[in-house]
């Protein structure tokens, strides 16, 4: 298989980051959540939010 240079930045990168971090994956975590909050952008979240069921109608 041929050498994809794209592939292999992102790998070295991606070593890179790690050993700034002491490729501890949690400070590497918060690392990119610092960046998300300094870069000024909208952070969207998939995380599913819990819905309140309606009340039931009382009948008269």
């Amino acid at each position: 298989m041929a050498d994809d240079y794209i592939v292999n930045e992102v790998r070295r990168q991606r070593e890179k980051l790690a050993a700034k971090h002491g490729f501890d994956v949690k400070a590497i975590l918060a690392a990119a959540k610092k960046r998300q909050g300094r870069s000024g952008r909208t952070v969207v979240s998939l995380v599913q939010k819990k819905t309140v069921a309606p009340l039931p109608h009382a009948s008269a």
